[in-house]
């Protein structure tokens, strides 16, 4: 263990890679970083990143912000509960401890979204601790070390708390878990690792045996599901009716074309009126739009409908509206939205 710190960390301080949140140890910054980074690619973190903190610098900025501003600034970043946890999250820490984030556990792990992955990554990356993380960089790296194909999750983490070193002053955790998130992310990768590159190929099982592309053992992904929706281009005046999803569930909070799952044109026509107390009416069709979720693989048909004389029920304003181009482009959209107004010409 002794050998594999030294030589990851001696790596890890001439070879990583400058990213905006090694600037710092501010714990905020460092949050929101790795909420970022699950399941999104560092390159794609980077402008979200630093946009999202020139918007909202601190937890108080964060925790006074309005919703659909806070969505709006990660609009294409996906897994949207993510935004929506932070934000309930920052609300928690200027409530209940003086707009400063926790370096506990049991505190971080009680805040929303927070699990054992992040809670550890706060508190050795920002707060020097002894404390381990398990991604899936990690993950790879540790089943590659020790040659076992199939590490289950309590065994990587007693592995993970083994190897990372003792709380600052006395060592570096917060350098070794990002070293070893490195290693797995540039050069232990998934296919085609650069072994001759790695500074504990001598410590390495797999390495030994010539074979590290056969561990971990590749978990088997069912293909994704096959989904249709339809949606409605429904304007006046050149202004676009627009409606918001529930604030739970994919994607919620946005706003989007009225959409009803299925190819029902009676559904959508009738979910419209339900939702707006508008009628519609001679469907033409568009075109669709095909995106890929995590588990599912959705085609929406485009329909344009003609809306009939008559207003928007009161008390729908706040989850339905037409807007303007200029409204439009300042709303919370998905990247499945922007394609569906690019189908439209909007």
């Amino acid at each position: 263990m002794a050998r594999l710190r030294r030589a990851l960390l001696a790596w890890y301080r001439r070879e990583r890679r400058d990213l905006p949140w090694r600037r710092t140890d501010d714990p905020y910054r460092i949050w929101l970083s790795e909420t970022m980074l699950q399941q999104t690619r560092v390159d794609t973190v980077i402008p979200y990143y630093e946009r999202f903190l020139e918007r909202f610098p601190s937890v108080d900025a964060l925790a006074c912000a309005d919703e659909q501003d806070v969505l709006k600034e990660w609009a294409g970043l996906g897994y949207y509960a993510r935004a929506r946890n932070l934000k309930r999250a920052a609300e928690q820490i200027v409530r209940d401890h003086g707009s400063r984030v926790p370096s506990e556990a049991s505190a971080l792990e009680g805040l929303p979204g927070v699990g054992r992955y992040t809670s550890g990554a706060v508190r050795s990356i920002a707060f020097g601790e002894h404390a381990p993380i398990v991604d899936g960089n990690v993950k790879r790296v540790l089943a590659r070390l020790t040659a076992e194909a199939e590490l289950g999750d309590a065994e990587n983490w007693d592995l993970a708390e083994a190897l990372v070193p003792p709380s600052r002053p006395r060592g570096r955790p917060d350098q070794f878990n990002q070293a070893l998130m490195e290693l797995g992310a540039t050069v232990c990768t998934p296919r085609s690792p650069r072994c001759t590159d790695c500074p504990v190929r001598s410590l390495c099982r797999a390495a030994e045996r010539g074979t590290p592309e056969a561990f971990p053992r590749p978990a088997r992904r069912a293909s994704p599901r096959e989904v249709e929706a339809l949606g409605a281009i429904v304007s006046r005046r050149g202004r676009l009716l627009l409606t918001r999803r529930p604030s739970k569930g994919m994607l919620g909070g946005l706003w989007e074309v009225p959409c009803v799952g299925g190819d029902s044109l009676s559904g959508l026509v009738a979910e419209i009126e339900r939702r707006t107390g508008l009628r519609t009416r001679d469907p033409r069709p568009v075109g669709s739009v095909r995106h890929a979720f995590t588990h599912r693989a959705l085609t929406l048909r485009v329909v344009s409908l003609q809306p009939e004389p008559g207003r928007l029920r009161r008390a729908s304003r706040d989850a339905a509206r037409f807007c303007s181009s200029a409204e439009v482009a300042d709303l919370p959209l998905s990247v499945l939205m922007r394609k569906t107004l690019a189908l439209a010409g909007r």
